[in-house]
């Protein structure tokens, strides 16, 4: 039998290490660049998601009570416009808990692009978004190539250009 004060050691060392494994597979790291993207389609988003397979894929996640959200629909919708052909396609998913903000959001905004929304906070939670809005820029391999935090106007939408191209071009012209 131990002493007293080596079984109170023994038992709070085997508390604290299954505490932190507990803490260890709840909390994960946050997605960056060179990771894999989680798959949209397997995220339980509310709002029918296709294959994405072999696009470029800008995900946004957003909130309709997110100022920066409101001027950056109209800079995605001009290179959804501008891009969507040559393969890219833009999915914006909201992270707001009340349906009626979000389709108000939506019907205001009327964009061009796919928009579906996290309604049991499931992607955003894998994704650990650090900030509203957050855009992952993600390759046809399913890698996520850009991050973007905030959205800043004209500088955003001219670097999501630029590398959205980028992005566009390896499909015939790999980058190493």
């Amino acid at each position: 039998m131990w002493p007293h004060g080596q079984f109170h050691a023994r038992m709070f060392r085997i508390v604290f290490l299954g505490a932190v494994l507990a803490l260890a597979t709840v909390v994960r790291a946050q997605i960056k660049v060179g990771d894999p993207f989680p798959s949209l389609p397997a995220a339980g988003l509310d709002g029918a998601i296709p294959d994405m397979q072999g696009k470029v894929l800008l995900v946004d996640f957003w909130a309709s009570w997110c100022g920066p959200c409101r001027t950056s629909f109209p800079a995605y919708g001009r290179i959804h416009a501008n891009l969507a052909t040559r393969g890219l396609a833009i999915v914006a998913v909201s992270v707001d808990k009340d349906p009626a903000a979000y389709a108000a959001f939506v019907k205001r905004m009327a964009p061009p692009f796919l928009t579906a929304r996290d309604t049991g906070q499931n992607l955003v939670r894998k994704v650990q978004v650090p900030e509203m809005p957050t855009s992952y820029l993600i390759g046809r391999d399913g890698r996520v190539r850009y991050i973007h935090k905030g959205f800043h106007g004209g500088r955003t939408e001219s670097e999501l250009r630029g590398e959205i191209a980028r992005l566009l071009d390896e499909k015939t012209n790999p980058q190493p």
